[in-house]
């Protein structure tokens, strides 16, 4: 239906001027098919189908998938993110407004989240630029799975200095270190 023709030279309804098959999505959101239909499984994004069973997408589905990209590479969760979706109004273009009330509410999460990597990067540079990986001071160890109580996934012991270089470190780890070099 290039041009806006439909069957035989007549022309296509207005309504079907407005659907885009998964193949048009596909290649105007740089989105493969299989991750459209992904969305669909989720809830993310619905499409109608036509009489031989094809998907056809109302083409406000472009922004929504242009703002499920966004919020992906933010680092939200795509359960969150389909919650946030079905506070707009379905079928209809995500608007600033729309835009700027999802936005605010993903803003904390990544702020908590940029603030975890800037402390994480500082003590990273600190522990492994020393090398003394030290057994008192460094926050990286954690004799005797102490955080464990803390849940799953890494912490640093309460305390622990982001700065400090092998003052904690025993001697013979201290030695070995400058030895190595």
């Amino acid at each position: 239906m290039a041009g806006g023709a439909g069957c035989c030279g007549r022309p296509a309804p207005a309504a079907a001027l407005q659907e885009l098959s998964v193949g048009e999505v596909a290649r105007r959101s740089g989105v493969a098919v299989s991750t459209l239909h992904f969305y669909e499984k989720r809830g993310l994004i619905a499409s109608a189908r036509t009489a031989g069973n094809q998907r056809r997408y109302p083409r406000a589905v472009l922004r929504r998938v242009a703002v499920i990209k966004v919020a992906q590479r933010m680092g939200v969760p795509l359960a969150e993110i389909a919650e946030a979706l079905s506070l707009l109004p379905a079928g209809e273009v995500p608007d600033k407004a729309d835009w700027t009330a999802l936005s605010a509410r993903w803003r904390s999460q990544l702020e908590q989240r940029i603030a975890g990597l800037v402390q994480l990067r500082d003590q990273l540079d600190t522990c492994i630029g020393c090398g003394c990986l030290s057994l008192k001071a460094c926050p990286l160890r954690n004799e005797g799975d102490a955080l464990a109580a803390a849940g799953p996934g890494p912490h640093f012991a309460a305390g622990a200095p982001a700065t400090g270089a092998a003052e904690g470190a025993s001697a013979p780890i201290a030695a070995g270190a400058a030895a190595a070099r």
